[in-house]
């Protein structure tokens, strides 16, 4: 009976020690050795009784240590859910993992069951790929905000060679041309894609020892390292498109760096193949669909080219400044559309490297732009009246825009493509410059008529325009004939178009 008490009291106490073994510090989390030490008590606790079942006669039984060991178990993961939960330091993950790796081996090797804390390893690893994208969020902020958005050049074959064993990139035009030369990307290039492959190597640190198929580890990287590029960098590329004060320069440049980004992803899917002997055409891998995220950023990045040109158009129409009662045209076109044109001249220089779509696009949006500016400026309410003249002088500006469409400022128009976006002003100003009323009437509604893209309701507001004017200025006694004549005129073509609007 004395046994029978003892054996009782015995795995009783040992229970109670086990809930306080069992019972982790609350600042377990901060550092490795509060991990450490925990783990070893546990250890030391299953030892022992391990020892004692095989030493000892019917003192502890094997269903009492399986007891034990699964609450210990159920206990143990969930006090290593909570704390690694709280970490946000992938090494101190990693080491983590490290340390339950050997307490699980060190169990399995006393015959304890382990397989639970392997599945927890697969959360903790979830974790870890966080902690990861986290840390990696600020480094590739880092290499964005210190860049200088200007291709990399190169002195010397060294630094060529140098480079091109960083990044993946061949241009068998570049290699002829004598030093000094340019790459045609921006130091981001190389930097964000050997953060790519040092983001997969700690990826892979994780995985091992951790009984994985090497199927099982390539998924797993795969899958990191799409959030890594359509998550993390693809919020920094965004980030830095969308900035305040980014320039037209820079932008051009992240769309040539994203291309050349975006080729380079075959060498990742091989750098990834390579380190895990798992191919590509293997049912089930996973693809690096990364290559969205560069082509996301460039879309984005052009957008924010065609809208900051539009803005830039729009501060130098605000320093137009017209004489809408001048009786003579000057002899040049206005200073501030010479500005212009000058600025895009030069805006499109450097659009030379640029995948010739999105110049084109760039440029043609810039005139359509432009020409609907000019437009508004000529119809605007606020004009209550011009004359000839301003006509006339407005004139002078709009075949500075033709001229310069004309020059062929980006390559790969074809024929007079580009001077069509000003057709439509074109057509307006020689209606009324050749006060050719006779032939817009007889023509109207024809498809071959010379003034087709002429609306007869924006002729009838201008006309409305030039009629005040008359009026004003008839001043001079000889001019009154002239003048009662051009009036009745004015009224004649403005009933005939109002018809024609109705």
């Amino acid at each position: 009976g004395a046994r029978e008490t003892f054996e009782n009291y015995y795995r009783k106490q040992r229970r109670k020690q086990a809930r306080l073994v069992l019972q982790p510090p609350s600042n377990m989390h901060e550092t490795l050795d509060g991990y450490r030490k925990y783990f070893n008590q546990i250890v030391g606790f299953f030892v022992v009784e391990d020892h004692i079942l095989h030493t000892t006669q019917g003192l502890v039984n094997r269903a009492y240590i399986d007891e034990l060991w699964e609450m210990a178990l159920s206990k143990t993961i969930a006090a290593l859910r909570t704390h690694s939960s709280y970490c946000s330091d992938p090494s101190l993950v990693l080491d983590l993992k490290n340390l339950i790796v050997l307490f699980a081996d060190t169990l399995q090797g006393y015959g304890f069951p382990v397989n639970q804390l392997f599945d927890m390893l697969l959360e903790i690893q979830d974790q870890y790929s966080e902690t990861l994208l986290k840390k990696w969020s600020g480094v590739f902020r880092n290499i964005l905000d210190s860049d200088n958005y200007s291709p990399i050049p190169v002195t010397s074959e060294d630094v060529y060679k140098k480079i091109v064993g960083q990044f993946p990139f061949q241009d068998a035009e570049l290699e002829k041309q004598p030093f000094p030369k340019k790459f045609p990307f921006s130091e981001f290039v190389p930097k964000v894609y050997n953060q790519i492959k040092e983001f997969i190597y700690a990826c892979l640190k994780f995985s091992e020892d951790l009984h994985l198929s090497s199927t099982e580890i390539d998924d797993m990287i795969r899958k990191s390292t799409n959030l890594l590029l359509t998550r993390t960098l693809s919020n920094c590329l965004q980030n830095v498109i969308k900035r305040k004060n980014v320039g037209l320069t820079e932008l051009v440049q992240i769309i040539i760096n994203t291309t050349h980004l975006e080729k380079s992803c075959k060498f990742l899917e091989e750098f990834i193949t390579n380190i895990t002997n798992v191919l590509p055409e293997t049912v089930h891998t996973t693809k690096l669909y990364g290559t969205t995220t560069f082509k996301d950023a460039r879309h984005a990045a052009e957008e924010e080219i065609y809208t900051n040109l539009n803005q830039k158009i729009d501060q130098f129409l605000q320093l137009a400044d017209y004489d809408w009662m001048a009786m003579e045209p000057g002899s040049k076109a206005s200073d501030y559309l010479v500005d212009l044109i000058g600025f895009l001249r030069s805006t499109f220089a450097v659009f030379t490297h640029l995948p010739g779509k999105v110049a084109q696009t760039a440029c043609m949006s810039a005139c359509k732009h432009l020409s609907t500016s000019l437009m508004q400026l000529l119809l605007e309410a606020e004009v209550r009246q011009l004359t000839l003249g301003a006509l006339q002088q407005f004139n002078l500006d709009v075949e500075e825009c033709e001229q310069f469409a004309r020059s062929g400022p980006v390559p790969g128009f074809q024929g007079d493509t580009l001077q069509l976006a000003f057709i439509d002003l074109r057509q307006l100003l020689d209606l009324f410059i050749q006060w050719d009323w006779s032939t817009y009437l007889a023509d109207y509604g024809q498809p071959t008529c010379k003034y087709l893209r002429v609306n007869p309701m924006t002729a009838l507001i201008l006309l409305e325009k030039m009629r005040d004017t008359s009026r004003k200025n008839n001043v001079f006694a000889q001019f009154r004939k002239n003048e009662r004549d051009k009036q009745k005129l004015i009224d004649t073509v403005a009933k005939q178009l109002r018809s024609l609007i109705n």
